[in-house]
């Protein structure tokens, strides 16, 4: 049994976590755009024979009781010259108390605007599996919060839409990845104890600058914007420097929450690993040691199967 003073922070958290912090209830990433599936339906690769995966983990707030972890999964395949088709899925969980589980099939259909510039416009389709477990609380007051008098498991579906402007060296996106909005925790004897899974819209950018015509350094400016009724936007502003198509690092501004640094090599072409560290700016830092996000990325090349081979270019997004 935990101590007291765990528990009623843990619950302290839960209620502030699906309650209020509206512009949280989506995971966010300081990847972002290494992840853009999960954040936009219409995000496309363009890599014939090639099936993209990765694979992302997220510890929110180190030390913090109760803090939030996520973990996210993707693969995307393009189906034909026009087609692409992916599927996501997000595991987001705070302390051992909400367990949520977001899985999502993605079709993209791109449009060829001029020689260099496509248009996609992407839907998304799926549930979300949300589950409270409220069984380890202890209470104080002779009548606990009806909040957490029952454990909740409950199934939704979802559906989202986006589109996506890129070319081989920049990209502009705009996406609502859930479109329905459902109650997750109800009212009860007129108290009002509702969380209500918002409407995120998100607007991401990114572009690739060649430094002095040099083919081995660029720099990768990117942003990410992202609003929800309620609550102020939230916004990330990354630089990223790419050295011999190999070797990045960079780093992260989200305003007034945090700052980070990222880092990521192709171990392979195939083949990459990424790390970042978020520090707390607000006075959640006196209480945790800040944030760490790992990732891998794998391309699956079909063609070496029917041996036909192609030439990998560097994955810039």
């Amino acid at each position: 049994m935990k101590h007291k003073k765990s528990i009623y922070f843990t619950a302290l958290l839960l209620v502030f976590c699906v309650t209020f912090l509206r512009a949280q209830q989506d995971p966010q990433f300081t990847h972002y755009m290494y992840n853009m599936g999960v954040i936009n339906p219409a995000y496309a690769t363009e890599t014939p024979d090639v099936i993209n995966v990765g694979g992302f983990y997220r510890a929110q707030w180190v030390g913090l009781e109760g803090a939030p972890t996520t973990q996210s999964f993707f693969a995307r395949k393009t189906l034909s010259k026009k087609v692409e088709m992916g599927i996501s899925f997000v595991h987001d969980e705070i302390g051992d108390v909400v367990n949520q589980n977001n899985i999502f099939v993605d079709f993209a259909y791109v449009l060829q605007l001029s020689e260099e510039t496509k248009l996609s416009f992407g839907i998304k389709g799926g549930v979300t599996l949300f589950d409270t477990n409220f069984s380890g609380f202890q209470f104080t007051d002779p009548l606990p919060d009806p909040t957490f008098q029952n454990n909740i498991s409950r199934v939704f579906p979802n559906v989202g839409a986006g589109a996506y402007l890129f070319g081989s060296n920049y990209y502009v996106g705009f996406s609502a990845p859930n479109l329905l909005t459902t109650k997750q925790i109800e009212s009860t004897n007129g108290i009002t104890t509702t969380g209500v899974e918002a409407i995120h819209y998100f607007l991401t950018s990114g572009y690739v600058f060649t430094i002095n015509g040099n083919d081995n350094l660029k720099v990768k400016p990117a942003f990410m914007a992202k609003g929800v009724a309620g609550a102020p936007i939230s916004l990330d502003l990354t630089t990223n420097v790419l050295i011999n198509n190999k070797f990045e690092a960079g780093i992260g501004y989200r305003i007034d929450d945090s700052v980070s640094g990222l880092a990521s090599v192709y171990v392979t072409p195939a083949l990459r690993i990424g790390y970042a560290y978020d520090y707390t700016l607000t006075n959640l830092r006196n209480f945790n040691t800040g944030s760490h996000e790992l990732f891998i990325l794998y391309d699956f090349d079909l063609s070496k199967l029917s041996k036909k081979g192609y030439d990998k270019s560097p994955r810039f997004f």
